[in-house]
């Protein structure tokens, strides 16, 4: 069940809201933790058991947590090296261990034993695919910086499991985010406040990110689907076209789910951390991944960068703690080979940057138009790879990029795909992500006062979202690109 289907918008979500806001308080939790408990039970079937055990081991290892960290507080001048301190290692190591280890069966397992069966065939001749579980990458990060946090003291415990299983499960983001930290919520999960002004924020910002999936990211998915095809011999036009068309297609899929989901969370009381803040005006690749998928680059900042010592040892340690943790980056998008070398092409830009100590501070309007658009071709040359299937598909539409002595043919299904309505929307798309905040609208619609801002959000509720609903009735809609991860 996916937000922009049918069934969600028109059976699902009512029955959630009227359920929810007739229960009486000490019973809206439990309204939420059973609908989510379904919402996955409807996308993600038998998996559904290896959520709840998911939730169930995390959960028992914040009460071991907290019991070390309460022992440690309880015990005068506890040293490093103290029976209590080595316990509380013994808990991280653990949860380290079974969150990253449940994650690399379901996830790794066939990409590790095709590697194998390239060189010995013979190890794994009679092995069957794993199915991964949808949002495993999502609701395992959530878990396991959980455990780490009360380890650390850094968030209390939460000593009843159907309130931990409603921060893990929560159906908003329980798919493909955002990452949501307990400390972030766990107040909001005791108590929270209801009003008419945050329903009508978060319809808003839910209808927003309807229309950016299914009206803008839907349309252009078929020019890009067009040209990423393997094999298929593209013009130099055709081929920088199919890229423009993911580059929008990415960014307002997966930025129009985290809309939605905010706008959800909101509804319900909750207020979710932002995922994307305007990622292609980045001046700097270092300022793209503060603005791109922005919960997952903090959690590895938190959880893997800064653990290593992030930069403060020697420039040799951190640039290596960057490449490490972007090469966890990649990893975690996927089990290919793509997703490894995007990770570290990012990895080698972010790196060369802290190198030349490239500061982008205070520029005049022409120097920041010029390293904006110097930065998003940088983005969109590593968008190749991510969208591509093999490294051979990569370097093939590589070459297409830049053989501009190539026919000027367009294949029949780019032809078919490149209509008015898929030219109007990468139009509204590209002007929507490149164009100033105040101009381009964004979360501008959710608080500005201008007659600008209230016009756009007649003109988002008025057209754009029953145009939404309309494509979500007649199945006009693909699933979420980040379901994958």
């Amino acid at each position: 069940m996916v937000f922009s289907s049918a069934s969600f918008l028109f059976y699902f979500l009512p029955l959630v809201l009227t359920a929810y806001f007739a229960s009486p308080k000490p019973a809206k939790n439990t309204v939420l933790l059973i609908a989510s408990l379904f919402f996955y039970l409807w996308g993600g079937g038998r998996f559904t058991g290896m959520l709840l055990i998911s939730i169930t081991v995390n959960w028992l290892m914040g009460l071991w947590a907290d019991r070390c960290e309460f022992q440690d507080k309880n015990t005068e001048n506890p040293s490093k090296n103290s029976p209590k301190n080595s316990q509380k290692k013994i808990v991280l190591v653990s949860a380290w261990a079974f969150n990253i280890g449940v994650l690399g069966y379901y996830k790794y397992a066939n990409f590790l034993t095709d590697q194998v069966n390239v060189v010995a065939p013979q190890f794994f001749s009679d092995w069957d695919d794993i199915i991964l579980p949808i949002g495993i990458s999502f609701f395992t990060f959530q878990a396991l910086s959980y455990v780490i946090d009360v380890a650390e003291g850094i968030t209390p415990v939460q000593k009843r499991w159907d309130r931990f299983a409603l921060y893990v499960a929560f159906f908003p983001q329980l798919i493909a985010g955002p990452i949501v930290r307990y400390r972030d919520i766990a107040s909001q999960i005791q108590r929270r406040s209801h009003s008419w002004g945050k329903v009508s924020q978060g319809m808003i910002r839910f209808a927003y990110g309807l229309v950016k999936k299914v009206v803008i990211a839907d349309s252009v998915a078929q020019v890009a689907e067009a040209t990423y095809e393997s094999g298929v011999s593209l013009s130099f036009s055709a081929a920088w076209l199919g890229l423009a068309a993911y580059t929008v297609q990415l960014y307002f899929d997966f930025s129009g789910y985290s809309d939605m989901a905010i706008g959800l969370g909101r509804i319900f009381g909750f207020r979710f951390p932002e995922n994307f803040c305007r990622p292609y005006s980045a001046i700097s690749i270092s300022d793209f991944w503060r603005r791109w998928h922005m919960t997952l680059s903090q959690w590895i900042r938190d959880y893997v960068y800064i653990p290593l010592g992030g930069s403060r040892q020697s420039s040799g340690v951190a640039y290596r703690n960057l490449a490490i943790a972007f090469l966890f980056t990649g990893i975690w998008h996927g089990a290919n080979w793509t997703f490894i070398l995007w990770g570290v092409y990012h990895g080698g830009w972010i790196i060369l940057e802290r190198w030349s100590n490239w500061k982008r501070e205070n520029l005049s309007l022409i120097k920041t138009i010029v390293f904006r658009g110097i930065t998003l071709l940088i983005v969109m040359v590593g968008w190749v790879i991510f969208r591509s299937k093999t490294v051979p598909d990569a370097l093939n539409y590589y070459q297409h990029l830049v053989d501009m002595g190539a026919s000027n043919s367009w294949t029949m299904d780019l032809q078919d795909a490149w209509n008015r309505q898929a030219q109007l929307c990468l139009g509204i798309g590209g002007a929507i992500a490149l164009l100033p905040g105040h101009i381009s609208l964004g979360r501008y619609l959710d608080w500005s006062t201008s007659p600008f801002a209230i016009s756009a959000r007649f003109a988002v509720a008025g057209i754009g979202f029953p145009l939404a609903l309309l494509l979500s009735i007649s199945n006009q809609f693909s699933a979420f690109l980040y379901f994958q991860f």
